[in-house]
């Protein structure tokens, strides 16, 4: 077959190949070369002998092909991809495959060998590569890096992004999946391994996984990585897969600041209400599961709003700081100690044998609360009170032990302060009674319940009546009547206060007046304020109105007077005192009521226009010679004296406290020694005889 045409019966069977065959020997040359293959390139036999096999492959592809040639004479197969050139000059790709023949001692080796035109194979594959290229280079325009992962050979290719990422150069990072999943932080590790199975499985059309990456620079960074599998097997095996990382770190840093912000206090990083409902709520399905007992322990740190008032929001934040670690210290470190805001603390306790473990840790905190607390070169006290309620005994579910801690709370701070109070059944009793008087109180007005009476102040020299003090009443239709100690609180809760107070200012206004034309010229009548009332947001033109009313009546200056109490004067509100001098530029004038049981009393009358000053029975209560009540009064009416003030004693109810004040220059008296409460007619009465 050397030169030689092919029999024609050979020649058939070469035509009708689909494929091209070759027969060459181990110089490469061709001795056989079917049809097509002539008719693709264009040559005949002859010529394709003269110009040689090496010459129609590209020149790209020859320094290859003489390399798996030289193999093939050894091991007597050659497998290629090569490109081809054709009759018109352009080079298409074939896959060459050849298989050495069967030869006899001294005949030369040859390799016959067909060609396959695989060039839309090739033209596919350029167009995945250029593909696999375009979508890398979009994915790392965003920030994106990409990794590309051969899982059979268990090669994956990280783009430079991805290392950039992470902080590493490219020499450092080996082209294997195990390089970086052996840099995924342990507490990942296993959920992004579901991940990546579930998707090879087939359970889901995307992986998608967030986990942290440990960097070169020994940081943490959180990624989300993203990716589908590309190409599978006959079996469905998965064999290339490709992906993004993105860098997520930022996002999560926000995510736990915003979950931390809800779960937690700004200000002194303890557990808030919603974090310690959750921990109560584990707590108590532990403590019902095994038979447990727990305790619940509100805590008030008492006088707190003083301190926040008088020397500002940032020492009240200092003092709140030290009160959270004192709080923290008296307890374990299991136990939660929570903030429920303002100056209100909530601590839970669990694994208590008996209700005598919780009362022990609620006296370890009234006592530790008791220390000085040191707010930068200021010295202050605060107290607390704490009301406990406790699990089973008090209640199995959270909003019944908050209410009974509550109740229990709410009985500490009426008991005086800087104790604690345990929840009983006369407590909830208690709450109940009080809800009901509130829903009651709001029917009150309305239904003519309400009445004023008025109690006489005496002047000390002479014991004449001059002024009077209008006291609210209300006589309730099947309770009869109610003690404003009692539903004063309630009025004021339910912001009732504000349309009663109007409804007392009317009355007493007009009945000011009533007396003053028939009676007494001179009279005053005494009004008592809530601190509610001026923080209202209509308390401006409240006060307003209450000038133009008195006005319109033509009242006389100093007709009326407005008692307050000192808690109104510790907010330091400038509204407050633009209210204060709205009343007094109106003709009232301003009493300040219980003088020298608030916290800083002096410094009040420096900075509010104060008429008059009424000093708390309680001083006058236990008054004798030489005691020192009476040095304490002495020393307030002297004070007042020379700022310019009056002073009223109130509680005067024997003879011998009243020579003692009268002794000691006080102006005016008030008390069941002259006069008692008295409604309308019977102080009228008391009125026309002018003295008390």
């Amino acid at each position: 077959m050397s030169g030689h045409a092919p029999e024609p019966a050979s020649s058939a069977l070469l035509q009708a190949l689909p494929q091209q065959l070759w027969l060459l020997d181990a110089s490469l040359q061709p001795s056989l070369a079917s049809p097509s293959l002539l008719d693709f390139l264009g040559l005949s036999l002859h010529e394709l002998q003269t110009l040689g096999w090496r010459q129609i492959i590209h020149p790209l592809d020859r320094l290859e092909f003489d390399l798996r040639w030289q193999q093939a004479l050894l091991c007597g197969r050659f497998e290629m991809d090569y490109r081809l050139r054709d009759a018109e000059g352009r080079y298409r790709w074939q896959l060459a495959l050849a298989q050495a023949l069967p030869s006899q001692a001294g005949q030369p080796l040859r390799l016959l060998g067909t060609h396959t035109d695989i060039s839309a194979r090739k033209e596919a594959e350029a167009r995945l590569r250029e593909a696999d290229e375009l979508w890398k280079l979009a994915l790392e325009s965003v920030g994106d890096g990409v990794w590309d992962w051969y899982i059979q050979e268990d090669v994956e290719i990280y783009s430079a992004r991805i290392l950039q990422m992470y902080g590493f150069a490219e020499s450092e990072i080996k082209p294997s999946p195990s390089e970086l999943d052996a840099r995924t932080h342990p507490e990942d590790r296993a959920q992004m391994e579901l991940d990546r199975a579930a998707h090879f499985a087939g359970q889901v059309p995307i992986y998608s996984n967030e986990h942290r990456v440990l960097c070169k620079d020994g940081s943490w960074k959180w990624i989300h990585s993203r990716g589908m599998v590309i190409s599978r097997d006959a079996q469905g095996r998965p064999l290339r897969m490709v992906g993004t990382h993105t860098d997520i770190t930022q996002r999560k840093q926000a995510e736990a600041l915003i979950w931390h912000q809800a779960h937690f206090d700004a200000l002194t990083g303890l557990p808030n209400r919603r974090t310690l409902r959750d921990r109560l709520e584990l707590l108590l399905m532990a403590a019902e599961r095994e038979g447990g007992r727990l305790a619940l322990l509100f805590i008030d740190l008492d006088h707190f709003k003083e301190v926040n008032d008088t020397l500002g929001h940032d020492m009240g934040d200092a003092l709140l700081l030290q009160a959270a670690e004192r709080i923290r210290a008296c307890v374990r470190p299991q136990e939660t100690v929570a903030r429920m805001g303002g100056d209100e603390f909530t601590v839970v306790l669990s694994d208590l044998t008996d209700s005598a473990e919780a009362e022990a840790v609620a006296q370890k905190i009234i006592l530790a609360m008791a220390a000085a607390f040191h707010l930068h070169e200021e010295r202050v006290f605060v107290s607390a009170s704490i009301g406990i309620s406790v699990f089973p005994d008090d209640g199995r579910q959270i909003e019944e032990l908050f209410k009974h801690a509550d109740q229990a709370l709410y009985v500490a701070k009426g008991a005086g302060r800087n104790r604690l109070g345990h929840f009983t059944p006369d407590l909830q009793q208690a709450a109940l009674l009080r809800m009901r008087l509130s829903n009651d109180l709001r029917e009150a007005l309305p239904q003519g319940q309400l009445s004023l009476e008025y109690q006489a102040i005496v002047a000390m020299g002479s014991r004449v009546i001059c002024k009077a003090e209008a006291l609210l009443r209300w006589t309730h239709p099947s309770r009869g009547r109610i003690g404003p100690d009692l539903f004063i609180p309630l009025a004021e809760s339910s912001g009732l206060i504000i349309e009663i107070g109007e409804w007392v200012f009317q009355q007493a206004a007009r009945q000011v007046l009533d007396w003053r034309q028939r009676l007494h010229p001179g009279l005053q009548i005494s009004i008592n304020k809530s601190p509610v009332q001026f923080r209202h947001q209509q308390g401006q033109a409240d006060h307003d109105q209450w000038v133009a009313t008195a006005q319109e009546l033509g009242l006389a200056d100093g007709a009326l007077a407005i008692e307050i109490t000192e808690g109104l004067l510790l907010e330091g509100d400038s509204e407050v005192n633009r209210q204060l001098e709205t009343l007094r530029q109106g003709g009232f004038l301003v009493s300040l009521d219980d003088f020298g049981t608030g916290f800083s009393s002096l410094s009040y009358l420096h900075q509010y226009a104060i008429d008059l000053l009424k000093i708390d029975q309680r001083f006058v209560r236990n008054l004798r010679p030489g005691t020192k009540d009476l040095a304490l009064c002495k020393a307030i009416i002297t004070m007042a004296h020379e700022l310019g003030l009056q002073v009223v004693a109130e509680g005067v109810e024997t003879q011998e406290q009243y020579e003692l004040l009268r002794s000691a220059g006080c102006d005016y008296g008030q008390g069941y020694l002259f006069a008692r409460p008295l409604p309308v007619e019977a102080f009228e009465q008391l009125l026309r005889q002018g003295k008390a």
